[in-house]
């Protein structure tokens, strides 16, 4: 019973920056851009968090800072990307690049191999909910930092945004046709713009909560892919929030088998760190498959 409450934990700990950077990369998506730039944004918002509040001891200028940087990250992509009309995928590799860069290039100057902040840790972010910490099973949901509850909280957000909203309208009329929203007179470069920076704004808060919230540290590579990880999300949900995130979570659920599975593996522990991208891979061949027959069998009834 421990071992599948520690399951479940882990799943809701793992979940959060995946959610996140789904939740912001389906904006873009839905907008008709691909922003595979999610895993830079993100771990430049879980470098700048950390080294600001090693540098400076403020918690609030380090959220602060890690918020404006990413966003700039996003307005470099939508200038390149959208204004200039680049290549997204390759300005996106660019960011990724670019960003694991800096970080390692800073860290050298510093002559550190990672930041550890000694004045604050992991468990002053966690959250206890005083009715649920005492019930079995039922505690897995409390003991979590706030974004991670904000997280899930955005998911029923995103949905609203996108389909109850103007604003999440336009988006979408952009993305599906873009033509016919100009003809409308929306301004589609203004919407793209926002699909994206949005996303940026999200995956901030994913970097924030990697690095800030659960480690109280930074590594270089701590992202580990998990923006592409998302990525693969937001395809195999097909650009639904509700079904992205639970693919989201799927992807979740692996990291933390993995975790657990290792701690009884012995010498064999690496061999389940494989889990959550074999899982991926997995689930991306199912949806391409399941996305192909149902396309099929539409042409044949037209047929």
């Amino acid at each position: 019973m421990e071992m599948w409450a520690n399951i479940l934990y882990d799943t809701i700990y793992h979940s959060t920056p995946i959610i996140l950077c789904t939740l912001g990369g389906l904006f873009a998506y839905k907008a008709n851009v691909l922003n595979i730039a999610l895993e830079g944004m993100m771990l430049n918002a879980a470098f700048v968090s950390v080294l600001v509040q090693y540098l400076t001891d403020s918690l609030p200028l380090a959220i602060m800072a890690a918020l404006i940087s990413t966003l700039l990250w996003g307005v470099v992509f939508s200038v390149l990307g959208i204004r200039c009309r680049g290549n997204v995928i390759v300005i996106g590799l660019g960011i990724n690049l670019m960003t694991a860069a800096i970080s390692k290039f800073i860290l050298k100057i510093m002559g550190l191999a990672n930041i550890s902040l000694q004045n604050i840790g992991a468990t002053d972010f966690k959250i206890e909910l005083p009715i649920l910490k005492d019930v079995p099973l039922v505690r897995v949901l409390s003991g979590h930092p706030l974004i991670t509850y904000l997280a899930f909280a955005a998911i029923v957000l995103t949905a609203v945004v996108l389909y109850q909203t103007k604003f999440g309208i336009y988006i979408r009329v952009v993305g599906e046709n873009e033509d016919s929203a100009i003809s409308l007179g929306i301004k589609s470069t203004w919407y793209k713009y926002a699909a994206v920076l949005l996303g940026a704004f999200f995956c901030a808060l994913a970097g924030i909560n990697l690095s800030l919230e659960r480690m109280a540290m930074f590594t270089c590579g701590m992202t580990a892919g998990r923006g592409f990880i998302a990525i693969a999300a937001i395809y195999c949900g097909q650009g639904k929030p509700g079904a992205s995130s639970f693919y989201a979570l799927l992807f979740a659920v692996a990291r933390a088998l993995s975790i657990n599975l290792s701690i009884y593996a012995g010498p064999a522990a690496g061999m389940f760190d494989t889990i959550p991208y074999v899982v991926m891979v997995i689930v991306l061949a199912v949806s391409s498959y399941m996305k192909y027959k149902n396309a099929k069998v539409r042409n044949y009834k037209l047929g």
